[in-house]
Protein backbone atom coordinates (compact mmCIF):
# COMPACT_ATOMS: atom_id res chain seq x y z
CA UNK A 1 0.00 0.00 0.00
CA UNK A 2 2.94 2.16 1.36
CA UNK A 3 4.45 1.57 -2.65
CA UNK A 4 1.47 2.18 -3.87
CA UNK A 5 1.15 5.90 -2.83
CA UNK A 6 4.87 6.83 -3.33
CA UNK A 7 4.39 5.66 -6.86
CA UNK A 8 1.38 8.09 -6.97
CA UNK A 9 3.23 10.61 -5.31
CA UNK A 10 6.26 10.67 -7.75
CA UNK A 11 4.35 10.62 -10.49
CA UNK A 12 2.16 13.81 -9.67
CA UNK A 13 5.70 15.56 -8.63
CA UNK A 14 7.04 14.40 -12.37
CA UNK A 15 3.57 15.49 -13.79
CA UNK A 16 4.00 18.97 -12.31
CA UNK A 17 7.15 19.44 -12.73
CA UNK A 18 7.10 19.40 -16.15
CA UNK A 19 3.34 21.24 -16.27
CA UNK A 20 3.22 24.09 -19.01
CA UNK A 21 2.87 27.24 -18.09
CA UNK A 22 2.43 30.55 -19.53
CA UNK A 23 2.65 34.47 -18.53
CA UNK A 24 1.01 37.38 -20.44
CA UNK A 25 2.56 40.64 -20.63
CA UNK A 26 -0.73 41.98 -19.25
CA UNK A 27 -4.15 40.16 -18.60
CA UNK A 28 -5.80 43.44 -19.09
CA UNK A 29 -5.98 45.64 -21.78
CA UNK A 30 -7.39 49.43 -21.92
CA UNK A 31 -8.71 50.54 -24.89
CA UNK A 32 -9.16 53.80 -23.04
CA UNK A 33 -11.72 56.30 -24.77
CA UNK A 34 -12.15 55.31 -28.29
CA UNK A 35 -14.17 56.94 -31.33
CA UNK A 36 -17.16 54.75 -32.73
CA UNK A 37 -16.10 52.86 -35.64
CA UNK A 38 -12.23 53.11 -34.50
CA UNK A 39 -10.14 50.11 -34.45
CA UNK A 40 -11.31 47.70 -32.11
CA UNK A 41 -8.62 45.40 -32.91
CA UNK A 42 -6.12 44.50 -29.61
CA UNK A 43 -2.94 42.14 -29.13
CA UNK A 44 -2.41 39.79 -25.70
CA UNK A 45 1.42 38.69 -25.85
CA UNK A 46 2.38 35.98 -23.59
CA UNK A 47 5.07 33.44 -22.70
CA UNK A 48 5.08 29.86 -22.62
CA UNK A 49 7.48 29.64 -19.29
CA UNK A 50 6.85 25.78 -18.82
CA UNK A 51 9.02 22.72 -20.09
CA UNK A 52 6.84 21.56 -22.82
CA UNK A 53 5.11 22.75 -25.68
CA UNK A 54 1.52 24.72 -24.95
CA UNK A 55 -1.72 24.18 -26.66
CA UNK A 56 -4.42 26.13 -26.21
CA UNK A 57 -7.93 24.61 -27.34
CA UNK A 58 -10.02 26.90 -27.16
CA UNK A 59 -10.39 31.14 -26.73
CA UNK A 60 -14.03 32.10 -25.95
CA UNK A 61 -15.49 36.05 -25.70
CA UNK A 62 -17.94 37.01 -22.70
CA UNK A 63 -20.26 38.19 -25.36
CA UNK A 64 -20.85 38.28 -29.62
CA UNK A 65 -19.38 42.16 -29.55
CA UNK A 66 -15.68 40.55 -29.15
CA UNK A 67 -14.12 37.61 -30.82
CA UNK A 68 -10.81 36.11 -30.25
CA UNK A 69 -8.12 34.83 -32.56
CA UNK A 70 -6.30 31.82 -30.97
CA UNK A 71 -2.50 30.61 -32.02
CA UNK A 72 -3.38 28.08 -34.07
CA UNK A 73 0.27 26.20 -33.48
CA UNK A 74 1.76 25.17 -29.99
CA UNK A 75 3.77 27.60 -28.44
CA UNK A 76 7.19 25.93 -27.80
CA UNK A 77 8.73 26.57 -24.08
CA UNK A 78 10.55 29.78 -23.62
CA UNK A 79 8.61 31.06 -26.82
CA UNK A 80 5.86 34.30 -27.24
CA UNK A 81 2.31 33.69 -28.66
CA UNK A 82 -0.01 35.80 -29.44
CA UNK A 83 -4.12 36.51 -28.77
CA UNK A 84 -5.94 38.20 -30.95
CA UNK A 85 -9.26 40.09 -30.13
CA UNK A 86 -11.48 42.44 -32.07
CA UNK A 87 -14.03 44.49 -30.20
CA UNK A 88 -17.02 45.94 -31.75
CA UNK A 89 -16.80 49.77 -31.77
CA UNK A 90 -19.95 50.93 -33.14
CA UNK A 91 -21.19 50.24 -29.75
CA UNK A 92 -21.42 53.55 -27.78
CA UNK A 93 -20.99 53.04 -24.30
CA UNK A 94 -18.19 51.65 -21.69
CA UNK A 95 -17.58 48.13 -22.05
CA UNK A 96 -15.88 45.59 -19.85
CA UNK A 97 -15.72 41.90 -21.60
CA UNK A 98 -13.64 38.85 -19.99
CA UNK A 99 -11.73 36.06 -22.47
CA UNK A 100 -11.81 32.79 -21.25
CA UNK A 101 -8.39 30.41 -22.40
CA UNK A 102 -8.40 26.84 -22.54
CA UNK A 103 -5.40 25.28 -22.37
CA UNK A 104 -3.12 22.14 -21.31
CA UNK A 105 -1.61 24.43 -18.69
CA UNK A 106 -1.03 23.64 -15.44
CA UNK A 107 -4.07 25.87 -14.89
CA UNK A 108 -6.09 24.87 -17.61
CA UNK A 109 -8.47 28.14 -17.60
CA UNK A 110 -7.09 31.76 -17.64
CA UNK A 111 -9.19 34.67 -17.96
CA UNK A 112 -8.27 37.67 -19.53
CA UNK A 113 -10.11 41.39 -19.96
CA UNK A 114 -10.35 44.45 -22.74
CA UNK A 115 -12.25 47.45 -21.25
CA UNK A 116 -12.73 50.98 -22.21
CA UNK A 117 -15.57 53.49 -23.60
CA UNK A 118 -16.93 54.08 -26.97
CA UNK A 119 -17.27 58.04 -27.70
CA UNK A 120 -20.22 58.95 -30.16
CA UNK A 121 -17.82 61.95 -31.75
CA UNK A 122 -14.06 63.19 -30.52
CA UNK A 123 -14.63 65.78 -27.88
CA UNK A 124 -13.20 69.32 -29.68
CA UNK A 125 -10.12 70.83 -27.78
CA UNK A 126 -10.95 73.64 -26.09
CA UNK A 127 -11.03 77.36 -28.86
CA UNK A 128 -8.89 79.77 -27.33
CA UNK A 129 -10.65 83.02 -26.46
CA UNK A 130 -9.46 85.67 -28.74
CA UNK A 131 -9.70 87.75 -25.91
CA UNK A 132 -7.68 85.83 -23.42
CA UNK A 133 -4.14 86.76 -22.64
CA UNK A 134 -1.66 84.51 -24.53
CA UNK A 135 1.21 85.35 -22.37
Amino acid sequence: MKTRFVTALLFFGLYTATAQEFSFETETINYGKIIKGANGKRVFTFTNTGDNPLVITSVKSSCGCTIPKKPTQPIAPGKKGRIEVAYDTNRIGGFSKSITILSNAKTSRKVIRIKGVVQKVALPEKEKNMLQNNS
